[in-house]
């Protein structure tokens, strides 16, 4: 039997769940775009119609459009969740933790649907947000426990101050990624390198921080 066949057979309320979960990323897909190109004055009806659906449809899956920027955050840390995971399977610590943090800037200076999601996301306590920032905070804690069980990363550094650093190297770039969108590889490299074990004295107490994302205004 071939998948549409399947599909056919399977009971109705399955093959509902599966048009929700089609529709659901169709409309998260057109939504980055709408926003990216429009940002975040993009209005509910130009998002349903690049995803072909009716603005019911759209609330009936995000009934506010702060739950529909909570998403497209949510489905990006979810996607550098996925890189740290990938990356804690390299044998090189110090490079998996600098691909990781690669990806991180990368991520907020290339996708403007991110950056406007970031900027109307007004709650930073909004539960997906929320448990994507724990998940980061857990990825980037074993990506540096790693290197420094390996002696490469000084010993005070957390999965906290990875996250926050990821965001100050965005911060410190963008200026300048109008012009040069790589700017940020050079300013990451020297955040990089003051993290290293090597000929570095005592930090200060780390602080517990509400919100590992940049805020774009």
């Amino acid at each position: 039997m071939n998948t549409e066949e399947e599909a056919a057979a399977a009971p109705p309320a399955r093959r509902m769940r599966a048009d929700a979960v089609r529709t659901r990323k169709a409309l998260l897909k057109a939504a980055a775009e709408v926003f990216a190109e429009h940002g975040a004055d993009a209005s509910i009806a130009q998002i349903a119609a690049r995803a072909g659906i009716g603005k019911g449809t759209v609330f009936r899956h995000f009934p506010t459009k702060e739950d529909l920027f909570a998403a497209i955050i949510s489905e990006a840390i979810d996607g550098l969740v996925a890189v740290g995971r990938r990356q804690a399977e390299q044998a090189d610590a110090d490079a998996a933790l600098l691909q990781f943090m690669s990806a991180g800037v990368d991520l907020y200076a290339n996708n403007r649907a991110l950056a406007e999601a970031l900027r109307m996301v007004s709650d930073v306590r909004h539960p997906e947000i929320q448990a994507g920032q724990e998940q980061l905070i857990a990825t980037a804690e074993s990506l540096a426990r790693r290197a420094q069980r390996d002696g490469s990363l000084r010993a005070e550094v957390n999965g906290q101050d990875v996250m926050l650093l990821i965001c100050g190297v965005y911060y410190t770039a963008a200026p300048l990624l109008a012009a040069d969108p790589s700017a940020w590889r050079r300013y990451l490299r020297l955040t990089f390198d003051g993290m290293c074990a090597t000929g570095t004295g005592p930090l200060p107490p780390a602080l517990v921080h509400n919100s590992l994302l940049p805020t774009v205004r």
